[in-house]
């Protein structure tokens, strides 16, 4: 395996220390992250790094399968859309380019590289609970680091340092989002929409999407957060039975299919199969 990229400077001043919540600074040639108190987080061989009070586990998430194949699926630019309809919300608005994006529930990264990609200036951070996603995601932009943490906890970032928070079908903590925002800092959160994977959810017995998704959000942010645009984003994707058995083996449908239960159904598909990619894109402020 190549050496570790280094680790950006922008993205290490955006993060706490999970103990005493103090500032990280590098130490020891980049393999660890050490606040003035002395505690110390060592730099996996990957890239990634740990931010966990002591004694504390994250809630477990994407297995190593379930990785791979978000790796695949995205890499082949089926989701470039949902990318692009991210991106624009980010810059939306007007204002200061933002500069430090925090990408909650960020999975391998690729969401948040796609927007590094159209802001030179930008520096960003995934916060995932898989080391597996952590793995990937510690590679995916020069730009960007990984850390494994609980986002479901108060996140290892420091008070109004963050630019654009980004959550694309993760968990949303509304009160530690607000926390992390800088002054006219945004949250921009995509999230399936009712139609989304409509062709497959039924021959494949997939999860359905809560029509009440939509109210649930607003009313998991509102008491923090103040809403200030709300887009949607629609794509036909063409697919042959592989592709879409990767696009359910990356997300939460594969815990609930046994492997010969979706291969059975997968082959009795036809080929290539229509699936509507179908989001809704929410941004958020921070109150004045």
């Amino acid at each position: 395996m190549n050496a570790r990229p280094d680790l950006p400077d922008a993205a290490v001043a955006m993060l706490a220390c999970p103990v005493c919540v103090a500032s990280l600074a590098v130490a020891e040639r980049g393999d660890v992250l050490r606040c003035p108190a002395g505690h110390a987080f060592d730099r996996a061989r990957q890239g990634h790094v740990t931010l966990l009070p002591p004694g504390h586990r994250a809630p477990s998430g994407d297995s190593a399968e379930m990785v791979a194949d978000r790796m695949a699926f995205l890499a082949a630019g089926h989701y470039a859309g949902i990318s692009a309809a991210l991106g624009d919300a980010v810059l939306e608005g007007g204002g200061a380019v933002p500069e430090r994006l925090l990408d909650l529930g960020g999975g391998t990264g690729q969401h948040l590289a796609a927007v590094l990609d159209r802001i030179p200036g930008a520096t960003g951070a995934v916060l995932d609970s898989s080391p597996y996603a952590a793995r990937r995601a510690a590679r995916v932009h020069p730009r960007a680091m990984a850390v494994v943490a609980d986002t479901w906890a108060r996140l290892p970032v420091r008070n109004g340092v963050v630019d654009r928070v980004l959550v694309v079908f993760a968990p949303r903590n509304g009160p530690e989002i607000a926390r992390v925002l800088a002054p006219g800092g945004r949250l921009v959160v995509v999230t399936p929409a009712a139609d989304h994977l409509g062709e497959i959810v039924a021959p494949l017995g997939l999860l359905r999407v809560d029509p009440d998704k939509a109210a649930r959000l607003a009313g998991s942010l509102e008491p923090h957060l103040t809403p200030v645009a709300h887009t949607g984003r629609r794509d036909v994707l063409r697919l042959d039975r592989a592709a879409v058995g990767t696009l359910v083996g990356m997300g939460p449908h594969a815990r609930h299919l046994s492997a010969d239960v979706r291969e059975e159904r997968l082959r009795a598909l036809p080929e290539p199969v229509e699936v509507t990619v179908a989001v809704d894109v929410a941004v958020y402020r921070r109150p004045d």
